[in-house]
């Protein structure tokens, strides 16, 4: 009886790439390392797998709802849902060997069970980077965030984003000097204002038991619009007497004369009162960034200040600051948009050797060479018309052919051929790599 064929499949939300789309997406994941290396970040690799108690340590919310949880003989098991679960666990854990502040970086895939929608995956790759401190952390860590987002999306290829900056302390401080009880709910409720536009929010904070004069007063607030100076005087002009407003706008202050230190760009970062992010888990500095030619992909890469990221491990206080980048909706969005276009290698290949007749030997010894130079090369084995072989390379996208036939062997100079314009070129080995390195 014939073996039954299983029609190949995946399942909804989990994704894989094509070669091409695989090459652009190691791309991009490749400068994300290169520039958190570059700022001294050091990597960390948690495990995919662990235990429920501590994954779910927090307990309750959508968290619950969305983990992917199961049994093995007697463990109870979860796959991770985000990477700041197991870096907390990994800080308890390890934190007689780890040297503060810790900086590190993670890139890795973590795994929700959310409904199925387009560009939401269930599995994708998320790149954050945090610095933790032991028992205090200065704010001046707050403002070199926004110049590490700046030198990876520059770096990324794009030249118009922009870093909106808050901080929660502004937001919370506020909302207690006009008698806002509920200043959760207000928040997700101000949170919204570029969904449902203010006469919903306005509408929404009524149903919400808000006066019409604490309402007003919100509006003026999330209205506050100029230049980052001209901001930061508005708040100050508000006159708002509250010790964790005040301290708030303090510390936005410094943020922002230091991330000028770092070298970002006024055009590049902006004070946003109307972010939050997080609600019952950020309190201070927030980010979002959004790159301003595709305003529709929303944040890119967001994050904050926390006070205490091992609460649930370890009565040690560890205050830190971090921001992630969904690499996986940030690419397959920028696929929709057509930000790949250029892109249409399939091959990371830069030569293919060409051997004719029966000289695979020679072939795979100028290979070698090749690759000693740093040029990757792979040797075309198989039999067949020498179009054939040609047509290989240029399905590929590869973009050198060098052809190996007697000739070249007993003169000791070969073919290079240029499959982007047809040139064919006589060349030593070393004249090849010299041309090509």
């Amino acid at each position: 009886m014939a073996n039954q064929i299983v029609k190949p499949s995946t399942l909804p939300g989990f994704i894989e790439w094509l070669p091409a789309d695989q090459i652009a997406f190691n791309k991009m994941m490749d400068i994300i390392r290169k520039n958190y290396e570059k700022y001294g970040f050091i990597p960390v690799d948690t495990p995919v797998i662990e235990k429920s108690e501590v994954l779910l340590a927090k307990g309750g919310g959508e968290t619950e709802k969305q983990i992917y949880r199961f049994n093995k003989g007697d463990s109870d098991l979860s796959l991770r849902f985000d990477l700041t679960v197991p870096l907390a666990r990994f800080v308890a854990q390890h934190m007689n060997d780890l040297t503060f502040p810790f900086r590190r970086y993670q890139i890795g895939k973590v795994y929700r069970g959310e409904r199925n929608q387009k560009g939401r995956f269930r599995e994708f790759y998320q790149c954050d980077i945090d610095i933790i401190g032991n028992g205090k952390l200065n704010i001046i860590n707050d403002a070199e965030i926004p110049s590490i987002i700046y030198s990876t999306f520059t770096d990324l290829g794009f030249n118009y984003f922009t870093i909106h900056i808050n901080n929660r302390k502004i937001l919370n401080g506020f909302f207690d000097a006009i008698g806002v009880k509920d200043k959760v709910e207000t928040l997700r409720i101000v949170d919204k204002l570029d969904k449902i536009g203010i006469n919903a929010v306005k509408s929404e904070l009524k149903d919400l038991g808000l006066t019409c004069d604490a309402i007003n007063r919100i509006e003026e607030f999330i209205n506050i619009k100029g230049t980052n100076d001209e901001i930061l005087e508005s708040l100050k002009e508000l006159n708002i007497e509250n010790d964790e407003f005040s301290l708030g706008v303090e510390e936005i202050s410094k943020v922002v004369y230091y991330i000028r230190q770092f070298g970002v760009p006024d055009k590049n970062f902006v004070i946003d009162l109307k972010i939050a992010r997080g609600l019952d888990y950020y309190t201070g500095t927030v980010y979002e960034t959004i790159l301003n030619d595709y305003p529709g992909i929303g944040s890119v890469c967001s994050g904050g200040r926390y006070d205490n990221l091992a609460e649930y491990y370890t009565t040690q206080k560890l205050p830190g600051v971090g921001i992630s980048i969904g690499l996986s909706r940030l690419f397959y969005q920028l696929k929709e948009a057509n930000f790949f276009k250029e892109n249409t290698s399939s091959t990371l290949t830069k030569v293919l050797v060409v051997p004719m007749d029966e000289n695979i030997a020679y072939s795979i010894g100028i290979s070698n060479e090749l690759k000693k130079a740093g040029i990757i090369t792979e040797v075309y084995f198989e039999e067949g018309k020498f179009a054939k072989k040609l047509s290989y390379a240029n399905k590929l996208g590869i973009p050198y052919v060098i052809i190996i036939g007697s000739d070249e062997i007993s003169s000791g100079i070969l073919t290079l051929k240029d499959m982007k314009s047809g040139e064919q070129s006589k060349l030593t080995i070393e004249e090849i790599i010299n041309k090509l390195k």
